[in-house]
């Protein structure tokens, strides 16, 4: 049961991800025609300032749950190289634990904020785009990345998965 919901979240982090990618792709088109509308037809675009602003927030927390899946994190190696096995693992729990307090407080933050801002009908000063539209994917993304440290917190803890240091055995 653990484990396949650990496999559904993770699969819901490359999602996520892939549209974080595609918001990037998006901030680079639209700031290509807003170099192309200033220096080549001398039209400015008052536009491209704020939408790409506005987009780099949920493209910065859309990949947080993928990163930690890959395990893309940069990490400092010298400590676990020392431990032993036990040691490694009682380092990952306190480093899971750390993850899932900032990412709770994070998604605290992001959920009160997107609602909030829908109570409130705030909206961008240009564009007048609503700004909960730009809030509610970061919340999202945030609340799936608590969810899946939560979840790599309690098969470690558990044993439900594979163990790091004892590798598969190989197949014959």
């Amino acid at each position: 049961m653990l484990a396949a919901l650990l496999r559904h979240t993770e699969r819901l982090a490359v999602w996520l991800a892939g549209a974080g990618a595609a918001i990037i792709v998006v901030q680079m088109l639209w700031i290509s025609y807003g170099v192309f509308m200033r220096y080549v037809v001398s039209r400015p675009d008052g536009t491209v300032t704020e939408a790409t602003a506005l987009l780099l927030f949920p493209a910065a927390f859309l990949g947080l749950a993928f990163a930690l899946k890959e395990d893309a994190y940069p990490k400092v190696t010298f400590l676990p190289d020392a431990l032993g096995p036990r040691g490694r693992r009682r380092l990952e729990i306190l480093n899971l634990l750390l993850m899932l307090a900032v990412g709770g407080f994070f998604s605290i933050a992001a959920v009160d904020a997107t609602i909030g801002s829908f109570a409130s009908g705030a909206a961008s000063e240009i564009l007048l785009w609503p700004r909960y539209l730009f809030w509610a994917p970061g919340a999202l993304a945030l609340l799936v990345f608590t969810a899946y440290v939560a979840l790599k917190l309690a098969v470690l803890l558990t044993g439900a998965g594979p163990q790091p240091d004892h590798p598969p055995a190989p197949r014959s």
